[in-house]
């Protein structure tokens, strides 16, 4: 809530299980509020969160899919995925690197960078607007906050589609298997 001070109220002499309960609860509104967002995303712009954030990546320069993999916290399997679907609707291309033949480079086409371009953010515009009016300090706050929890919960390495993707809204039988097959790190 606007204004809310958490240290003025009975929040800090709670038990632990009562901080508990309300972190966990708190940890899944907000789980619940990106997955609603990422389902209105996938709907209102046939666009998956996670493949969102790769186009955004890829506006920045063509990269090897591996590099791509880590830049946006998201495994090679996972990438590779998105990657088939992105070409699969001509929004990239994928060449072969000017430089060692045995990679590939991944690039947006004109219709990958249009997207882009007029593509909403992968969070909440509501969110992001909130994010933006705060000051600097506050903002910085957050994101250690954010750091440390994912730290606490020991997530560093877990790949971040889960989150973000809510998987497709029709599917057909091979879009599936790929959801159901393991992700590796």
């Amino acid at each position: 809530m606007a204004g809310h001070d958490p240290t003025q109220d009975s929040t800090f002499s709670l038990s632990p299980d009562d901080l508990e309960d309300r972190v966990l609860r708190d940890l899944r509104k907000l789980s619940r509020a990106v997955d609603i967002y990422s389902r209105k995303l996938a709907t209102t712009h046939q666009l998956t969160g996670p493949q969102l954030v790769c186009l955004r990546e890829l506006a920045t320069g063509p990269v090897s899919p591996s590099q791509l993999a880590r830049r946006v916290s998201l495994s090679h399997a996972t990438v590779t995925g998105i990657l088939s679907r992105l070409s699969g609707r001509d929004l990239i291309v994928t060449t072969p690197s000017p430089t060692d033949r045995r990679s590939k480079t991944v690039s947006l086409t004109a219709a990958g960078r249009a997207l882009v371009d007029t593509a909403p953010s992968p969070l909440q515009e509501h969110f992001v607007r909130r994010l933006h009016a705060l000051p600097r300090a506050n903002q910085a706050m957050i994101y250690i906050a954010l750091e440390q929890l994912v730290e606490m919960m020991g997530a560093e390495d877990i790949d971040a589609a889960p989150v973000l993707a809510t998987g497709p809204l029709s599917a057909s039988a091979e879009d599936l298997e790929g959801l159901l097959e393991p992700q590796d790190g």
